[in-house]
């Protein structure tokens, strides 16, 4: 995989929020697979019948970013928060479409937060325990719901969610640890 200069990924991210159509095309196979390793590891977190496959979840993702009305990217790593977060949507409205068309009994959730994030057998209901209980979060706290989805769902380090949050690795540290044990306390309640 080649390394890109995250400069050039900033610039044409800029050029693409000015409507340049051009720098989108040249964006997409520099940041593809960057994303192809996003969505890889959203997929691996799902049933092994998933109807999504890797490629479909980047596609889908990308006509959701195409497809915002503002595109005013920070930098790399702003990008690819974003990318986490459509990302997730996109998996927690199937889930939610899945889950209402099954409408089975409520069976205990059990999610790990750990860095390889493993999850059990159904998890369309795991996937939308954890959304509404990261919406809760969100309501209390903005940040730490963002810093959970971007590092649990996006895969982006300390390093990278602090830039895009503007914040200290500190910061993103505690929230983080502070998140975790948030949230396993409010699945085990559901």
């Amino acid at each position: 995989m080649v390394n890109h200069d995250p400069r050039q990924i900033t610039r044409l991210l800029a050029e693409w929020g000015c409507g340049d159509q051009s720098a989108l095309d040249e964006l997409m196979p520099i940041v593809y697979g960057e994303l192809h390793r996003m969505a890889k590891r959203y997929m691996n977190r799902q049933h092994q019948g998933h109807s999504f496959q890797t490629t479909e979840l980047i596609h889908e993702a990308y006509l959701k970013l195409a497809g915002q009305e503002v595109k005013d990217w920070k930098n790399r790593s702003h990008f690819f928060g974003v990318a986490a977060q459509a990302m997730r949507h996109i998996l927690v409205d199937h889930a939610r479409a899945k889950k209402s068309k099954k409408r089975s009994g409520s069976g205990a959730v059990m999610i790990t937060f750990d860095e390889s994030a493993v999850v059990s057998a159904d998890r369309s209901d795991e996937i939308v325990a954890l959304d509404d209980s990261l919406r809760k979060l969100a309501e209390l706290d903005e940040r730490k719901s963002r810093i959970v989805e971007m590092k649990f769902f996006g895969g982006l380090t300390s390093d990278e969610i602090a830039e895009v949050l503007d914040i200290s690795v500190i910061t993103v540290k505690r929230d983080w640890g502070f998140a975790k044990a948030w949230l396993l306390r409010e699945l085990s309640r559901s």
